[in-house]
């Protein structure tokens, strides 16, 4: 029996863990030089220790079933299908799972921007980044939908970031047409730009017109929180050891830049303008939404005396979110009281497999939080919300676009 057993899921949340050359055979090597690899680099004995393991695995059927009995335990880069994509088809099997979205972990810290252009006084020096960030965006698709393509229950996540909205269009159309189901965007301002603005409305068009949602995903946003508050005399480890990934008053913070992006997109009419679009908050918790509905409302009864564009919207902010938005919970949540108050429309199952905060049995962790859902609304969270987010990119659904 599969661990989903006879349930339907769809998994909104799962990620490729990248060897160091991850990028490297979908750039020219004049691109490959320039990527950033000091953390990779860093990595080396970890990446090796997991390929030698991997061989093991392909070459040993006794080591390929310890594998697989430790399909929930092993992570990172031991986890099975961690980075080979014949292994992931065969997690997916032992998984049980319709179809299940799949992002990167590390390739876009070799390309990306700092958060802010601002530090940048050399224009020479910004625009040699602005081209590295387009052209590594570029080769992550390219190697993300290459991971995927052997397999339909494998969905492919672009990336596409937004400073520069015409290559911004470009670099969205070809993902999607390597076949991406959805793209993740930086949940911050767009360079100088809110994401809300017109010179962005084509991208905005081309999602809609090829039916392709957006996606949200922690680390999106940079930072979490200003590394001062962590200055207390009073150090700690992240919860899973390391120090580096999340603590305590990061928890606090890591709604904020979704919910200021997703409340700017609503409040400035992008969704009355592009009424098809469709987005997904990844990996950043949801019991924040319960709240942020009100208060989106609140916003809109407050200041719509002095500001026009929330005059001309068509309908409540809360509406919009209901209508073109999900969220994936964290795994121990109270989803059934979040359902009660927000709706069962709202939220979707997630196992950020491979990476351990996924923990070592997510549907069991979810099925604690969902007091009081019935089948209906249980369906809608392992699968039905899922399906509404991708549209005619879930497995099976074909687009006639």
């Amino acid at each position: 029996m599969t661990y989903a057993a006879d349930r339907v899921i769809l998994d909104a949340d799962s990620h490729v863990m990248e060897m160091a050359d991850f990028l490297d055979g979908f750039l020219d090597p004049a691109e490959a030089s320039r990527l950033r690899r000091r953390g990779m680099e860093a990595l080396a004995p970890v990446l090796d220790d997991a390929l030698a393991k991997a061989a093991a695995r392909r070459a040993d059927p006794g080591a390929a079933a310890e594998a697989e009995q430790r399909l929930l335990t092993d992570k990172g880069w031991a986890a099975l299908g961690g980075f080979d994509p014949a292994e992931r088809s065969r997690a997916l099997d032992l998984f049980g799972f319709q179809g299940q979205l799949v992002f990167a972990t590390f390739a876009t810290a070799m390309f990306s921007l700092p958060r802010s252009l601002r530090r940048y006084e050399d224009q020479a020096e910004l625009a040699a980044d602005l081209d590295l960030l387009y052209v590594g965006a570029g080769a992550q698709n390219r190697a993300m939908a290459a991971f995927c393509s052997a397999d339909p229950r494998l969905l492919p996540v672009g990336y596409v970031p937004l400073v520069d909205p015409e290559r911004a269009v470009g670099c969205a159309e070809e993902a999607i047409s390597l076949g991406c189901s959805a793209l993740m965007v930086p949940s911050t301002a767009a360079g100088e730009r809110s994401p809300s603005h017109p010179d962005l409305d084509e991208f905005w068009s081309l999602l809609e017109r090829t039916d392709t949602p957006f996606v949200l995903h922690v680390g999106g946003g940079g930072r979490l929180l200003d590394r001062a508050f962590h200055n207390n005399d009073m150090p700690v480890t992240d919860h899973l050891g390391g120090g580096e990934n999340i603590r305590s008053k990061d928890y606090l913070a890591i709604h904020h830049s979704p919910s200021v992006f997703l409340g700017s997109l609503i409040l400035d009419g992008v969704f009355d303008r592009h009424p098809s679009l469709r987005g997904g908050c990844i990996e950043q918790g949801a019991g924040w939404v319960v709240s942020w509905l009100h208060h989106l409302d609140y916003a809109q009864r407050a200041f719509r005396r002095t500001e026009e564009p929330l005059r001309r919207l068509a309908d409540t902010p809360s509406a919009y979110v209901r209508r073109h938005l999900k969220f994936t919970p964290f795994p121990g949540e109270p989803v059934g009281w979040m359902i009660e108050q927000a709706g069962a429309e709202l939220f979707m199952f997630s196992t950020d497999y491979p990476h351990p905060e996924g923990g070592r049995d997510p549907l069991a962790k979810f099925e604690e939080t969902l007091t009081g859902a019935g089948e209906t609304e249980r369906d809608r969270f392992y699968a039905g919300n899922m399906a509404e987010l991708l549209g005619s990119h879930t497995p099976g659904v074909h687009a006639a676009i």
